[in-house]
C-alpha cells in the first residue's frame, strides 16, 4: 500500500513538532506566528485523521522521531563529527548482533558478493556524508535558509506520491494538507522575521 504522501506529511509536520518540543521541554517562548502555525497544523492533522479514519501513524512517528532527534542534538550540543561518532557507537551493538544473526543463517551479503559488498559500504557512506554536510550547513547557514530548505524533501516526496505513484488525494486530504502548508507559511515567515531582527541587532 502506497504511503509516500503520508510519509511526506510526517516531514512537513517535523518543524512544528520541533517547535512544540522547544516550548514544552526547553521552555522556549513562542511568537504569535508560531502559535498560529501550531494551531493550524493541529487542525490539519485532525482533518487528515478524519479522512484516513484513524491517526496518520506513519506521519506522526516520523515527525516525533525526527523532532526528538533534533531535541537530543540541541541538548547535547556536540560538534557534527563527534555527534555522529556517538550515534554510530550506540547503533553498533544492535547492528553487530543483527549481522551475526544473518551470518549464522547464511543470509549475510557483506563479503560474500563483490557488488553487494560495494553497495553496502556505499550505502554507509551515502548515509554519513549527507549527515555531516547537513550538520555543517546547520552551523554555517542562517536559520531561515536551513529551516526553509528542509521543506524540499517532503515536497519532493509529495510530488512523487501524487504524480508518479498516483496516490489518491480526496478533498479531505487536500484540505488537511492545505492547513499544514499554511502553517508552514506562518512558521517560515516567523523564521525570516526573527532572523532579520537578530541580524539588525548585530
Amino acid at each position: 500500500m502506497n504511503k509516500v504522501v503520508e510519509a511526506s506529511l510526517g516531514y512537513y509536520i517535523t518543524p512544528l513538532v520541533s517547535v512544540a518540543f522547544g516550548v514544552i521541554i526547553l521552555r522556549e517562548k513562542m511568537h504569535k506566528l508560531q502559535w498560529v502555525a501550531v494551531l493550524l497544523a493541529f487542525i490539519g492533522v485532525l482533518v487528515l485523521t478524519f479522512e484516513y479514519g484513524s491517526l496518520p501513524w506513519i506521519a506522526l512517528a516520523l515527525a516525533i522521531s525526527w523532532g526528538a532527534y533534533s531535541l537530543l542534538k540541541k541538548s547535547l550540543n556536540y560538534p557534527p563529527l563527534e555527534g555522529i561518532s556517538i550515534e554510530t557507537t550506540i547503533a553498533l551493538l544492535p547492528s553487530l548482533v543483527f549481522m551475526i544473526m544473518l551470518e549464522s543463517q547464511g543470509r549475510a551479503q557483506l563479503g560474500h558478493h563483490l557488488l553487494y559488498t560495494i553497495l553496502l559500504v556505499g550505502a554507509g557512506l551515502m548515509t554519513v556524508v549527507p549527515l555531516l554536510l547537513f550538520n555543517e550547513a546547520m552551523i554555517r547557514l542562517p536559520l531561515t535558509i536551513s529551516g526553509l530548505l528542509q521543506y524540499l524533501t517532503p515536497t519532493i516526496m509529495f510530488l512523487v506520491g501524487t504524480v508518479i505513484n498516483h496516490e489518491p488525494m480526496p478533498k479531505g486530504k487536500i484540505v488537511g494538507f492545505c492547513f499544514i502548508w499554511v502553517a508552514l507559511v506562518f512558521l517560515g515567515s516567523d523564521l525570516v522575521k526573527s532572523n532579520r531582527a537578530s541580524t539588525s541587532a548585530v
